[in-house]
Parts: C-alpha cells; structure tokens; sequence
C-alpha cells in the first residue's frame, strides 16, 4: 500500500477538517474540561469516513438501515458533537419524531459539558440524536459494535427477501489504546473473529499517549498481530493525516466479506499544537488560550476566532453525504412496503418495541406441587413458550446454556452462527462481560436479547448492565444459581452481595420469583419492558409450586409485592417477608405460628423496585405502618430490608460468605430453617405486645 502522506486534495476539505479541529479546541477551552487532543488528531479520518463512505441519511438519522458510527473513545465526544453538527444531522424526540432543531446546533457546542447539554462530556444514548450508544467505560463501545454486526446479519437473514435488501449496513467503530487495553474489547474481538463479522470496522488510533504518559509504560504488544490471530484483517495507515491512505484502507474493508477488519492509524495526539504530544491534550485538559492560538496558526486559522464555521464548509459535509444517500431512505421505505404484509408488519412492530399479539398464549399455568422445580427450569419452560410466538427474541448464555436452561429448543431456532446467521441461539462462550455489551449493541437495532449466566458472575458483566439501564434499553439478563442452595460449589460460586448490588442500579427491574407461576408473572413483566432492563434470577435447587387456590396468585407479582398468605380479618402481629426461595420457608413458618395462634401474614416481594412504584394505599395495604412485627429472609446480603422492617424489624439473611457443602446442611449453618424463621417472628410478636 502506498503510504506517502496524501492530504485532502480538496482545501474544502481541509478547511472543514481544521473546522471540527478548532471547534473541539473552543469547547474545550470554554468549558475548561475535556479532550481536545484526540478530536484534533482524528479530525482527517472521521470527516473522510462520514464525507465519503458513511451510508447515513442526516433527515433520518433512525433509519434502520443506517451505517453505525461508534466512538467507542467516548472522551473524545467533540470529535462526534462537530459531525453531527457539519452534517445537519436532525433531532428526533423520546418518540422518533422531528423536532425541527439541529441534533448538535453551534449553541449546543459552546454548552459543551454543561448541566442539562446536549453535549456531555460523554457521548448519551437517547440525549443526543445522532449518538448510536453510550460510550464512556472504555471497550464498551467496541463491544457494542459486535452486537450491532450480528444484529444486521440476523436482520438480513429474517427480512431481506426477493431481491429486496433491508438490511446490509456496516458498522465502524472509532477506538484507541485504552480500548485495546480493556478486556471487554479483547472478548468482543475474539467473538467477532469467531463469527466471521464482514460487516465490522475498528478504526484503533494508535496515538501512544494515555493518561499516565506514554504507552510503553504498560502496553507493548503488537495488536495488529493479535488481531490476526483473532481472525481479524488488520490494515495500517502510518498517518492520520493522510486521508487518502485511509480512504484505501476503508475500501480494502469493503471489499472484505469473510472477517472483520481493524483499521491501525498512527497520529499524533493534539495534531497542530505547539507541542505534538501536547500534555494537555492527552489528560483531558484545556490547551489554555495561547496554545490554542498557536494550534490555530498552525492550521491557517484566525487566532481570536472562537467557534468558527466558515460558510463555504458549513453544508460541506451535509452535502457530500446528501449527494452519497440521498433518497437511500425513501427507497428502504419502498422495500418495505412491497415485502409480504406479515413480514413488514413484524418489522415495524418490532422496530417500534410492540409484541405480537397472543405473545404469552403458551405460558403454562403449573399446578400446584410439593416437589417443584427449580425456577431456571420452569424459566426456560416459560422462554420457550414466549420466543415461539416473538421472532426478535434470541440471545444465549455464556457457555452456560445447560445449566441456565436458556437454549431455545423449539424448530427452527437454531445457532447463530456465520453460516446461519438467522439462528436464536447465541453462543457467547466465558465471556460475561462482552456478552452483556454484546446483547445492548443488539437491543440498540432493535432485537430483544437475552443473557445467562450464574448470579456469581454478574460481577462481570456490572458495567454493560448499568449502561443497558443508562440507555433505557429493555435487555433481559437472566442469572441462576441464586444463592448457598447451589451447595458444593463453595463460596466461590454462592452469591451474597450481588442481589442489593442490582437491586442498587437505577431503572434496572430485578425479579427474584418465588415458583414456577411467579416465574411465568416475571417474563411476562421483563417482556413488557420497553424502557428497562431486567434482571431474572432463579434457582438451582427445586421450589415447590405453590396451591394458589390456598395462596394468592402470582398475577399479584405484577405489582412487586402482594400478600400471599394472611390471617384475615385479624390484623397480623407479624409480617414474614421473603423473596425467591425462602418464600416457601416462611410458609412453612406461617402455617406453624397460626397452628400456634399467632396472627401471621407472608408477603412475596419478587421485585421492590416495582412495589416502590405503587401507589402508598396499596403499599401500606401490604405492609401496614402499624405492624411493627417484621422479619425478612432473603439468602443474600442485609443491604436494603431496613426500609421494610424497619428500625426494630428482624432478618435473617446472609451476613457472611458461604460454605462449600450439601445445601440441607448449608441451610441449618446459617438459619434458613422453619424453626429459626419461627423464633424470629415470636420474637418480633413479643417485642410488640401482639403475643405474651
């Protein structure tokens, strides 16, 4: 490949090249916080995507078929601010219409990083039109990108029919050392590799300098050379600068089919300022006002100028990507139209979050049984019944499907895999924390994607997990294996604290189900999610179904909490709360106080963020203020239940790490015991004078 440097042929170009540069200095400079070295750097290999390869429409920026542009350096968000800005891009509102305001207009940029902006520090899903996902944990965006790609092979492979092409977008992905750095994208990468993703683009700035200097400090590999092993096509530019040389590089991606392709751009962090590995521009500093002249005079710019747009470029690259799409959009909407009425009308359904009608005819109503399941088999039961009749939901575990009981076994669901890129089942392999990036890149294009792991292993997967709530995105993560009831697996394996750590996200929808027909009640909540993710977690070992001609029924769940067994009309001496498994504990403890004459009321609360969302009638019918006689049991850890016991409430709960042992005997070490649950609640009765 000819690598002599090759600047943009047009001054145009160039000229809204240092436009996007000296903007991203002024933004910076007036918030005095920010990134400018890395937008100044990247400005020649951004602007030459968007001008002359980036199949976007500006009028329409949630055309599906739309080419995805990802800044997975989520700190070089000016970068991204001033193209959305050049290109016109439109701004659409909560509900995808036109607003008739520019998604980035010039008032926007000189609010950069300001409270109630349109220009964050980081780019915000959902805040900003225009801004594909949430970037700000480096690798996040990178491994995003990976759900996007399989998302637009398994589009294709459902919707493209009879010579009509709904879906054939790329994917690029703006990347740099600390991305590399970060495991996440080393998982992801590995994925793409194995799924032989032809649609994907990493474009890795390879710029040397992160925040402690530089990078040979800590990072000394060859990642064009483990990219390779990956299975990547791997393409050096060996200067940003030269546009012509990644403009090659662009072509040579798409002209590859059979593996992704990683684009390595050397430049120089802070390009024009005096100092070429500028310190400022490289930690997240101001240049202050006399390096940022001197930058300018670099450039040929008016050095007093502040947030210039010079005329002759401010539709400059509107124009190039008019001229390259226009009319793209309206011809979609014709293929769509003309594709078979069921098949176009599952497409907008599923384009608008809507589920098709009689979705959860087949979920099972199970009989009552003492025995039981456990609850990851009934969930699975219940997946099943739901993914039939709801084409867009697939997803898989990581390399956990046997033991989570997430494998969609119904005809014709098939693997996801390169050769059948329509299958529902996706094999993540042990890699938690890509897989939960992975299912928000495909949550982001439409799909509802599921997860599974053991609850353990949430701890991997925190990250994409706050973020799929950060972006309102209606993931559903599935963990099992809940708690000590996993038995000899030991400590390492029985979850504690993870319970209060996703019940501490925001917007995060958290179900513990009790048994198999409260199950059936917590994918029915997680499916009409539209906004939320949801967390369902579910038991190993067998809970009993409960008779719920004798108990409440589940459809109580719907509300997060509903009494399940009480003493009506007398009023309760005291409350047993539970979540999961214990609920069928406190049963067993509510039948043996009122054998003993003492007034007992059990409330299953499978999920407290939506018992918070009722209204305070309802709550205080549940748990009346004047019962102070309370006790909770949960096999997780204590964070959280004083808000429902109370100052003078009792819980029996996990204060400690496990024990690798046989469940019965694990149970009595740490109380979980009817006689224990007995003693608590007397306990509580007494100290409130309910009983002598």
């Amino acid at each position: 490949m000819n690598t002599s440097p090759s600047p943009p042929s047009d001054p145009l170009d160039l000229l809204a090249i240092n436009t996007l540069r000296t903007l991203a200095m002024d933004a910076v400079q007036k918030a005095n916080s920010g990134h400018p070295g890395t937008p100044m750097a990247l400005a020649p290999v951004a602007y030459t995507l968007w001008s002359r390869y980036l199949r976007y429409d500006p009028a329409h920026p949630d055309w599906p078929n739309r080419d995805r542009f990802v800044l997975s350096a989520g700190h070089a968000s000016m970068l991204l601010y001033g193209l959305l800005h050049l290109a016109g891009v439109v701004e659409l509102d909560r509900h995808d219409q036109p607003t008739g305001q520019p998604a980035v207009s010039l008032d926007d940029i000189k609010q950069f990083r300001q409270l109630d902006s349109k220009t964050p520090g980081h780019p915000e899903y959902g805040l900003t039109t225009g801004v594909e996902t949430t970037t700000g944990p480096l690798g996040q965006g990178c491994a995003n990108s990976v759900g996007m790609a399989l998302a637009q092979r398994h589009l294709a492979s459902r919707y493209n029919r009879d010579g009509h092409t709904l879906f054939d977008y790329n994917v690029y992905v703006i990347c740099g050392d600390g991305d590399m750095m970060e495991g996440v994208s080393g998982e992801a990468a590995s994925l793409a590799g194995h799924q032989k993703l032809g649609n994907l683009c990493w474009i890795y700035d390879n710029n040397t300098i992160t925040i402690e200097g530089h990078t040979e400090l800590a990072f000394s590999e060859n990642v064009a050379a483990r990219f390779a092993a990956y299975g990547w096509n791997t393409v050096h530019v060996p200067d940003a600068n030269d546009t012509e040389a990644f403009a090659r590089a662009i072509e040579h991606f798409q002209a590859t089919n059979d593996r992704p392709t990683l684009i390595v751009v050397d430049s120089v962090i802070g390009y024009g300022a005096p100092n070429k590995h500028n310190t400022a521009a490289a930690h997240g500093e101001a240049l202050g006002e006399d390096e940022v002249r001197l930058a300018k005079r670099a450039y040929g710019w008016p050095e007093d100028a502040k947030f210039r747009v010079p005329d002759e470029v401010r539709h400059r690259l509107r124009d190039a990507m008019d001229r390259r799409t226009g009319g793209a959009w309206q011809q979609w909407q014709d293929k769509l139209d003309a594709l078979d009425p069921a098949l176009a009308g599952a497409l907008r359904a599923q384009q608008e979050g809507t589920l098709p009608a009689d979705w959860d005819k087949d979920i099972p109503a199970f009989p009552a049984d003492a025995k039981g399941k456990a609850t990851r088999d009934t969930g699975g039961q219940v997946l099943n019944a739901c993914a039939r009749h709801i084409p867009w939901l697939l997803g898989g575990a990581a390399d956990l499907a046997p033991s989570t009981k997430t494998l969609l076994t119904f005809e014709g669901a098939g693997s996801l895999q390169p050769g059948t890129p329509g299958g529902r089942n996706m094999h993540f392999g042990v890699r938690e924390h890509a897989m939960g990036a992975i299912a928000n890149g495909m949550a982001l294009c439409g799909l509802r994607p599921y997860t599974a792991t053991f609850l353990i292993f949430s701890d991997y997967m925190k990250p994409p997990m706050r973020l799929a709530a950060l972006m309102e995105l209606p993931a559903i993560f599935v963990f099992t294996h809940d708690s000590i009831g996993l038995g000899e697996d030991g400590p390492t394996h029985q979850p504690v604290e993870q319970m209060s750590q996703l019940r501490g996200i925001p917007s995060m929808r958290v179900l513990r189900p009790c048994d198999a027909n409260e199950v059936a009640e917590a994918w029915r909540i997680a499916l009409r999610q539209t906004h939320r993710p949801t967390a369902l977690v579910l038991s190993r070992q067998p809970l009993p179904t409960l008779d719920r001609e004798k108990y409440a029924p589940a459809s109580g769940a719907a509300r997060g909490a509903y009494v399940l067994a009480d003493c009506a009309p007398q009023a309760p001496a005291v409350i047993l709360m539970a979540t999961g498994s214990e609920v069928a504990l406190c049963l067993q403890a509510y039948e043996q106080l009122t054998s003993e004459g003492i007034a007992a009321r059990v409330v299953s609360m499978p999920c407290w963020d939506l018992f918070e969302e009722q209204d305070a009638a309802y709550r205080d019918s549940v748990l009346p203020p004047s019962v102070a006689g309370r006790v909770a049991v949960e096999q997780a850890g204590p964070l959280g239940w004083d808000r429902y016991i109370g100052a003078t409430g009792d819980k029996i709960v996990m204060n400690s790490f496990g024990a690798s042992a046989p469940f019965a005997k694990l149970q009595a070490k740490f109380g979980f015991t009817i006689e224990n649950v007995v003693r608590a609640a007397r306990d509580q009765a007494k100290k409130h004078g309910s009983i002598q």
